[in-house]
């Protein structure tokens, strides 16, 4: 039986998934993420080891991170799990596994989930973001996800947040090293500070609170939505997408699809102010079911 298995490496669980040919899926486990370099390579490859025992067979393997591989150097860059960077990873799991394995940014994986039978199937250009712990983004245009000559195509958390306000500038500082980027204002963590002081991580809690009539947390919601929206209206002034897609714990809030439509359409250009925004169909699962369609095409 041939089998895909993808990996989603996230800042505390790692999922694995296998898909058959047609894009059934056969299972999917997770697992506490590991700490610190020699852990994660442990998870992951401990992850794959039992899912072809459990399934009798094995299978080509992708990986989804939370930053990407230098083109010139092969390690990893950019990564909000911060133990990977300046790592061979694709490297050290070939050698843990004895086989090939594709690493990709896990926004571009959630991208390429979508687009295939997902939430943007059926577009031909689709944008995927992903608000969660960190905040990522991704493009696929006709099916084939955009990489960019850096492979940094999609870094839209750090960009800076458009349109600021003067009370915002400079904005928070970023673990990047910058101030004001989106990750800084958008990602959980974020707007759980923003909301209810520094130290404070759980974004749930603020959305919980919020539709318990809890006023500061409504204010920190109207906020966070603001500026989302400002952030996606850059993007689609940019690229124009025909859908965007979002992902993460944070696209699980209802009223970012209530709200956000109409919100976007102040910040387009032009007299068109026509977007569509839907949530992830699979969900936090969609970027390991990405990573699986690494080898697609061969």
């Amino acid at each position: 039986m041939a089998i895909k298995l993808g990996v989603d490496l996230g800042g505390t669980k790692t999922e694995i998934a296998a898909l058959d040919g047609a894009g059934t899926v056969l299972l999917r486990r997770r697992r506490p993420t590991g700490q610190g370099y020699a852990a994660i390579v442990e998870t992951i490859a401990a992850l794959v080891r039992d899912a072809e025992a459990e399934l009798g067979a094995k299978g080509t393997l992708g990986i989804g991170i939370p930053g990407s591989i230098n083109p010139q150097t092969g390690l990893v860059r950019n990564a909000n799990s911060q133990a990977l960077n300046g790592q061979p990873l694709d490297k050290d799991l070939a050698a843990a596994l004895g086989r090939e394995v594709r690493v990709m940014n896990d926004a571009n994986c959630l991208a390429m989930s979508e687009a295939a039978d997902g939430a943007g199937a059926g577009y031909p250009v689709v944008f995927a973001a992903i608000l969660g712990t960190g905040v990522g983004a991704g493009w696929v245009v006709n099916g084939r996800p955009l990489d960019g000559l850096n492979r940094v195509s999609g870094e839209w958390g750090h960009t800076p947040l458009p349109w600021m306000r003067p009370e915002e500038f400079p904005g928070p500082r970023c673990w990047c090293g910058q101030h004001g980027c989106l990750e800084a204002f958008l990602a959980g963590p974020s707007l759980a500070a923003d909301t209810l002081g520094p130290g404070h991580r759980d974004a749930g809690l603020v959305e919980e609170r919020a539709r318990s009539g809890d006023p500061i947390c409504q204010a920190g919601l109207a906020r966070h939505a603001d500026r989302l929206a400002r952030a996606l209206g850059m993007v689609v002034n940019i690229m124009d997408p025909d859908v965007i897609v979002l992902g993460g714990g944070v696209s699980n809030f209802p009223h970012l699809y209530r709200d956000l439509p109409g919100m976007v359409g102040q910040w387009i250009f032009g007299d068109s102010k026509r977007v569509n925004i839907a949530k992830a169909r699979h969900g936090d699962s969609s970027g390991v079911f990405g990573a699986a369609r690494l080898w697609d095409g061969g």
